[in-house]
């Protein structure tokens, strides 16, 4: 089964559960694959005749699915793009006076996720910057495996979004339309694009607000939104989480997935984050940065001993705990930031662990498994 058949399928089934804001914005993205203005007229008359029908489930569900198998039909024949390595990294290094990045060894790929994770200083904010071509590395090198015609074109398929955006003036919906007319739409599928664009990322309801009228998290999207526009072969993200509840992050790093795996128009996103669980969830890759050192979980994970990890809370004392663990094998117990860490031999399993908890009475209000997380970085 082909990616975009696979992807098919899960839409038809976010239909099903009656999950249409999921369900709209994938419609939106095969939209945006087909690359026909005539499609994209379909689907945006679709979106003008939602904004005054939300509450008919019935007709809405209809002409969704009809939509959709049309998307479907016309998709069909279209050849899938297979994901690709875009950039390699060897043996970077960014010299300051006082601190170093690297060196660094990274393949990026279209398709992909890769999460940068680290404490505040390590170097993540160097790295983007670097591959963005905005710092020049010391020594090294990064290589573009796609074509481009000068520095001005490479930097328009290299996009970064920095933590702190640019004030811009305006409504957020005037500068789309400049924004997609300086990349090579045509004049009659200039609006239907950003129409879109902005649909798909939630800022339907938001297109007249201007710069000082929108939320952080809502000014990230518009700058991703821009982004889009500009067809980019990668996305690098600073910090997209900072200023999103924990329900807003969910929803951005589901829409990072979609938007990075498209069957026909995959690009790779590298992004930077504090919230490590988040990003490993959605990350192909993950790289910890600790004084600029690089540390990939996937080869960490390989290459050193290997432990049982837990991560936990509880009312008990030390003491108690390390005697109802005894029978574990316990090698090491310590409080971190409120919770506490135990590290066991590698054959120690999680049922292991739930069972001791439960024939020892062992109160727990809180627990979870790093043994395979960058969260371990953090402990050692």
């Amino acid at each position: 089964m082909s990616e975009f058949e696979n992807q098919f399928l899960i839409v038809k089934e976010l239909l099903s559960f009656k999950d249409y804001n999921k369900a709209i914005k994938r419609v939106i993205d095969f939209t945006l694959d087909t690359e026909n203005i005539e499609y994209y007229k379909k689907t945006n008359s679709f979106l003008n005749w939602l904004d005054e029908n939300e509450s008919n489930e019935i007709e809405k569900n209809e002409k969704l699915t009809h939509l959709l198998e049309e998307l479907h039909a016309f998709l069909s024949s279209k050849i899938c793009n297979e994901h690709q390595n875009i950039i390699s990294i060897k043996n970077l290094v960014k010299q300051y006076t006082t601190f170093s990045l690297g060196p660094i060894d990274l393949n990026i790929n279209t398709g992909e996720i890769v999460g940068l994770v680290g404490e505040n200083g390590n170097g993540k904010t160097t790295l983007l910057r670097s591959i963005c071509g905005e710092l020049h590395p010391t020594s090294g090198s990064i290589n573009y495996n796609f074509d481009y015609e000068d520095t001005f074109d490479l930097r328009t398929k290299l996009v970064y979004i920095p933590q702190r955006t640019e004030t811009w003036r305006g409504s957020m919906y005037e500068n789309l339309e400049f924004t997609a007319s300086c990349y090579g739409y045509k004049a009659e599928e200039n609006n239907l694009v950003v129409d879109l664009i902005i649909t798909r990322l939630g800022l339907r309801k938001y297109r007249n607000h201007r710069w000082n009228n929108l939320s952080s998290g809502y000014k990230m999207r518009f700058e991703l939104a821009r982004m889009l526009l500009r067809k980019p072969k990668i996305l690098l993200i600073d910090e997209p989480l900072a200023n999103l509840d924990i329900l807003a992050q969910q929803t951005v790093l589901d829409d990072f997935r979609n938007i990075a795996n498209s069957a026909f128009r995959p690009i790779a996103i590298v992004l930077s984050s504090q919230q490590l669980y988040e990003v490993e969830k959605t990350s192909n890759q993950v790289l910890f940065l600790k004084n600029g050192a690089q540390k990939n979980l996937n080869i960490a994970s390989e290459n050193e001993e290997k432990q049982f990890i837990i991560e936990f809370e509880s009312t008990q004392s030390l003491s108690e705990l390390k005697i109802a663990f005894e029978s574990l094998q316990l090698i090491s117990m310590e409080q971190n930031g409120g919770t506490l860490i135990a590290t066991f031999p590698h054959n120690i399993t999680i049922n292991d662990f739930m069972k001791t908890i439960i024939n020892q009475n062992v109160t727990i209000s809180y627990m979870r498994n790093i043994s395979n997380s960058t969260r371990r970085f953090f402990v050692n």
